[in-house]
C-alpha cells in the first residue's frame, strides 16, 4: 500500500481554552487534490499552519511523506505555502521570484535560472522571466506564486484561500487552471477555503469543517448529494430548509409537517424518530414546477405557491415561491430552456419534488 503524502492522527490545538480543532484524523493520497472546506472561525487555517510547521499542535502527531514532523522546522519541512497575499518581491523579476527558493538553498545561479524557466513555461508563463511583477495580471500572479512554491518540488503545496482576492469572472477562470496545473505536476495540493463552489470543482476529496471538527469527508458528489449533517446539507450548495415535527416513519422515508400544517415527505437520516423536531433540504434543482393550469401528464406537483420573485442568474435561475397554505418560502430552478422565465410575481403555480431527492435530520 502507498504511504500517504499526508497523515494525521489525533490532531488538537487550543486557543484560550476552546478547541480551535478538535481530535482531527485523516490521510491525503499521493497526487490528489484535498480540500478543506468551512466557514470562518471552523478552525480550517490553524491546520493548515500545524501542517506547515508554523504552529505546534497541543495533541497529536502530523505525518508528511511518511516522516513524523515532530519539532521539525517549517522550513525544513517538504511542503511549500501559497497564500492569498501571494507575498511576491515587487522588486524582483519574475524569474527571480520563482528561483528565489533554490537561491536560499544553495542552486547554482545557472541551474535556478534554467529550472525557473522550464516551470514558467510549465504553467503557461514562457519568456516571461524578466518582467516585472506589475506588469502581469492578478491570474498571472498567481501562478507565479504557485511556480516559485512549485519549482521546489514539495511534497505538498498548501494553499490558504489562494482566490479570495481575485475577482469573480478571473477566480472562474483560475479554478479550472488550478485542477489542470495539479494534475500535470502530479504534487499533492492540500487546499483551504470557505467558498463551496472552489472545493466541489477542484478536489478529488474535500472534508467540510465546523467547530474544530470534520462533518463529513467524501467526494464532492458524496458531500453534495449524500449530506452526513443537517450542516452539511445547509453549507455545500444551495437547498431550501423547513423546519418542522416528525409525524409519521414509513421505511426510508418520513414525514415532517411544518408549525403551519405542509406536510412534506423526505429520506430519513438515521437518529430520525415520529414526534422529533426536525430539518429537510431539498435541493432547488430537485423542484418541479408548472403554471397552474397547465396539463402535467405523469406528474404530480401536489403543492400550490404563489411567485414572489424571479432569481435571474443565467443557468442559474431560480423562483422564489410561497406556500400558499403554510407561508413557507420555497426555491425551484428554472428550466436552462428559458421556458416558465417569463413568470410574474403573484402568479399561482404548482411546484413538488421527489421525496427521494429530499432528506431530513433531527434537530
Amino acid at each position: 500500500m502507498t504511504t500517504p503524502d499526508l497523515g494525521v492522527e489525533g490532531l488538537v490545538k487550543h486557543f484560550a481554552g476552546q478547541r480551535a480543532v478538535d481530535t482531527l484524523s485523516f490521510e491525503v493520497v499521493r497526487g490528489s487534490f484535498f480540500s478543506i472546506l468551512g466557514p470562518s472561525g471552523c478552525g480550517k487555517t490553524t491546520l493548515l499552519r500545524m501542517i506547515a510547521g508554523f504552529t505546534a499542535p497541543d495533541e497529536g502527531s502530523i505525518h508528511i511523506g511518511g516522516r513524523n514532523m515532530h519539532q521539525v522546522a517549517p522550513n525544513k519541512r517538504p511542503v511549500n505555502m501559497v497564500f492569498q497575499q501571494l507575498a511576491l518581491f515587487p522588486m524582483m523579476s519574475v524569474g527571480e521570484n520563482v528561483a528565489f527558493g533554490l537561491a536560499r538553498r544553495g542552486v547554482a545561479r545557472a541551474e535556478r535560472t534554467r529550472r525557473a524557466a522550464a516551470i514558467l513555461e510549465r504553467v503557461g508563463l514562457a519568456g516571461a522571466a524578466h518582467k516585472r511583477i506589475e506588469q502581469l495580471s492578478g491570474g498571472q500572479r498567481q501562478r507565479v506564486a504557485i511556480a516559485r512554491s512549485l519549482v521546489l518540488e514539495p511534497t505538498l503545496l498548501l494553499l490558504d484561500e489562494p482566490l479570495g482576492a481575485l475577482d469573480l469572472k478571473l477566480r472562474e477562470h483560475m479554478k479550472i487552471e488550478l485542477k489542470q496545473l495539479q494534475a500535470s505536476f502530479g504534487t499533492t495540493f492540500v487546499y483551504i477555503t470557505h467558498d463551496q463552489s472552489e472545493a466541489l470543482v477542484l478536489s478529488d476529496r474535500v472534508a467540510v469543517m465546523n467547530h474544530g471538527r470534520f462533518e463529513q469527508l467524501g467526494t464532492p458528489q458524496q458531500l453534495y448529494y449524500q449530506p452526513a449533517s443537517a450542516f452539511v446539507a445547509g453549507f455545500v450548495g444551495a437547498s431550501n430548509r423547513i423546519e418542522g415535527r416528525i409525524t409519521a416513519l414509513e421505511g426510508e422515508f418520513a414525514e415532517l409537517t411544518t408549525p403551519r400544517g405542509w406536510v412534506i415527505r423526505a429520506q430519513r437520516s438515521a437518529g430520525i424518530s415520529a414526534g422529533a423536531d426536525a430539518a429537510l433540504f431539498v435541493r432547488p434543482e430537485a423542484g418541479m414546477l408548472e403554471r397552474m393550469d397547465a396539463a402535467i401528464p405523469g406528474q404530480s406537483l401536489q403543492f400550490g405557491g404563489v411567485v414572489q420573485s424571479l432569481l435571474f442568474d443565467g443557468a442559474n435561475s431560480a423562483v422564489l415561491l410561497r406556500e400558499e397554505g403554510s407561508g413557507v418560502d420555497f426555491r425551484v430552478a428554472l428550466p436552462q430552456t428559458g421556458r416558465l422565465s417569463d413568470l410574474g410575481v403573484g402568479e399561482r403555480v404548482r411546484f413538488g419534488f421527489d421525496p427521494a431527492r429530499a432528506i431530513c435530520f433531527r434537530l
